[in-house]
Formats: structure tokens, sequence, C-alpha cells
């Protein structure tokens, strides 16, 4: 077949490899080159990176919906498309051009986290399971039909990044099975239940700010589902810390919520309400990234409450 790719981060990558390993004649449409790292040069998209890696044709137009994205689409003539984490919404325009229609493979069980963040907010919210779906897309915004889906158990202590790795390999496996029923006229579609569905916004930097008058679970949960991005922190006085790795523990905290206890022998503790956290890895700014009992030798702030 030939199929237009449209999608953009690490999590695309799989998924595409997987078209093309399948021999499917390709192109693939991601978002434009954006500045990073520490000189903020434009960096390629990780979906570009592969593509030029294979000899396979890229484009970037700033808005898919633009009359330059719709003529692109026009010219390479897809009998479907293929959409994984691309980050823009398609229009009609878009999705009428090709004869087979667009699939989507979307990191949550639909309904249930629609939206630009699926995976950091499952875990933010406390999920133990979460999954891949693979739908027809049409112009709302994750609301079309479900074709197939795989579930995968969420670790207590895995991270957002660590997940969307895991999904990402899932989502390419539950793609091919979808194209495999497909092309045999085996695919069925299963309207969604809009009643069930949850939309999840995506993150910003105040999504990673913790509350400590939460529950101690709450607050490992929203430490783990902003690693990598946009990151946990709490202020210490005006400076930011920033929580990498922690672990919930059950024990009555000797203070109020944002109590810094315990000793560099034993650890960092931060009180929570109704518990604690025992803080694994953090890091101040321009700071190196350290366990709690290095961290306390060289940062006394036993006593203090971060808010």
């Amino acid at each position: 077949m030939r199929i237009a790719f449209l999608g953009t981060p690490e999590f695309a990558v799989p998924s595409l490899k997987a078209l093309w390993e399948a021999g499917h004649t390709l192109a693939v449409f991601t978002q434009p080159d954006r500045p990073a790292g520490r000189h903020n040069r434009p960096a390629p998209p990780p979906a570009k990176e592969f593509a030029q890696q294979h000899d396979i044709p890229v484009f970037q137009p700033a808005r898919i919906k633009s009359e330059e994205g719709v003529m692109a689409l026009h010219r390479f003539a897809p009998d479907l498309m293929v959409t994984a984490a691309f980050g823009q919404l398609l229009s009609k325009e878009n999705l009428d051009i090709p004869p087979l229609g667009c699939i989507n493979v979307h990191a949550s069980l639909l309904p249930k986290y629609r939206g630009a963040a699926p995976i950091q907010w499952a875990i933010i919210q406390g999920e133990t399971t979460t999954g891949i779906t693979t739908m027809f897309t049409d112009i709302g915004m994750d609301t079309g039909d479900i074709l197939l889906s795989d579930t995968i158990a969420i670790e207590p202590n895995e991270t957002a990044g660590e997940l969307a790795r895991r999904l990402a390999a899932l989502g390419a496996k539950t793609l091919m099975r979808t194209l495999s029923a497909l092309e045999s006229g085996e695919l069925r579609r299963i309207p969604q239940n809009d009643a069930q569905a949850s939309y999840c916004p995506m993150l910003k930097k105040e999504h990673g700010r913790l509350d400590f008058s939460q529950s101690a679970l709450a607050v490992h949960n929203r430490v783990r589902g902003t690693n990598p991005w946009p990151g946990a922190y709490a202020l210490l006085g005006d400076a930011p810390l920033k929580f990498w790795q922690t672990r919930p523990l059950d024990e009555t905290p000797p203070g109020p919520p944002g109590l810094c206890f315990g000793s560099d022998k034993s650890g960092l503790f931060i009180a929570c309400n109704g518990g604690a956290i025992e803080v694994l890895a953090l890091q101040l700014p321009g700071g190196k990234r350290l366990d709690g009992k290095s961290f306390l030798r060289g940062k006394p702030i036993l006593g203090q409450v971060l808010t």
C-alpha cells in the first residue's frame, strides 16, 4: 500500500519502522524542526531522522491543514494515512484524500484519556493498566471508531518516559494487526461511548508542581507521570527542587505536609497528607542529580517545609 505516515516523536518511530519493514510505499509527514539543546539549534523530529536514514521522503508543512499540507498529501496520493503522535488535528479535506481513510495509533484504551498526553495522565491518575487503541480518525479529538486494542500493565514505579517506550513498541504490533485485518476485510468498527470518555490536556510546566497536601501515592504518581517532562518540582524558598524518583510510604509524618525530615544516613523524606515520600533522586537548578542521602550532605534542609 501507499501510506502517508504522520508522526513526530520517538513514540511514532516503532510504528513507522514496522510499516517500512513490511514493504509499504511510504512518505512521512512530520512537524517542522524545533530548537533544542543547550545551543537552541534546530533539531529534526525522530520520525524525520528515521525517514532520512531509510530514504523515505519527508514533508514538514507548518500546518497539515494548510494548502501546502493538503497539496503535499494529494501529490503523494496515499491509499491510507496512519497517524501516531503527529501533534496536529487533521481537517476533513486531509481525511478525504486517502480512499481507505486514516488509522490512528493512540496510547490509551479509548474512550478513556483522549487528548495530547494520555500516557502521563494515566500515571498521574493512578491507573494500573493502559494500552494501545487503533481507531479510524475523524475530525474530532480521538473520537473516531475503535478498531483494535491491546492492554498493558503499568508498573508501580514506572515513569511516563519508560511507559511510553513500551507503548510505542506495543503500538507497532497493534497497528500491524490492524492493517492485516483491513487487508483481509475482517476489520470491524466499534463506535466510542462518549459517556465513558475522559480528556487529558497537554502537559504544561505547572502540571509538575507538587502538592504535599495530597496523599503520598498521589505525589509519587505526579513525579512518575511528569518524568521526563515537564518534571516534578517543589519550592525550597524561591529555588525549585526537581524530583526525579520517589517512593511512597504509609508512615505517619512528624510534621505538616512539605516538611523535610530524615538524615544523611537514612535518606530524605517529605511529609504528605497521611504519609510521606522517600526522595530517591532530586536536583537543584544547575546542580547534579543526587540521591537523598548525598543531597543532604551538601544541602542541610531538614526541618524546612517545601511548598
